[in-house]
């Protein structure tokens, strides 16, 4: 626990913090009438989360492995489904959409496309721990 408290902290945060904004209730603002702004966020948590995840992995490895890959791909959309289903079983104000989990599997599948094409290099390159 504590090495991978060491290798992914700000990951952790932030999965900690997506938990917290997802159970919270948000105030009305202009930004609530726009169509379909709830998935633009949920796309963006979900690929920033996964950004950071890549930029923390890759930082302390210097291969890649396709199981850890597909589990940095599994685990946040397995987060988001858990976090609807429950969203919608102990709120009343929160509901399961699966444009939500559209929303975030898009979000997570941007940001792997990202992490390998963009960052895998400059981390490499810049980052690793010689």
């Amino acid at each position: 626990m504590i090495k991978l408290l060491k290798r992914y902290p700000i990951t952790l945060i932030i999965a900690i913090t997506i938990c917290y904004l997802s159970f919270f209730k948000p105030p009305q603002t202009e930004l609530s009438e726009i169509r379909n702004f709830d998935k633009f966020v949920h796309l963006c948590m979900y690929g920033g989360f996964c950004i950071v995840m890549w930029f923390e992995h890759l930082r302390c490895h210097s291969s890649l492995r396709i199981g850890k890959v597909m589990l940095m791909n599994i685990l946040p959309i397995t987060m988001g489904g858990i976090i609807e289903y429950l969203q919608s079983t102990i709120t009343t104000y929160r509901a399961f959409e699966w444009t939500d989990m559209l929303a975030n599997t898009i979000g997570v599948i941007t940001a792997t496309l990202f992490g390998y094409v963009v960052l895998r290099p400059l981390v490499w390159k810049y980052f690793k721990k010689h």
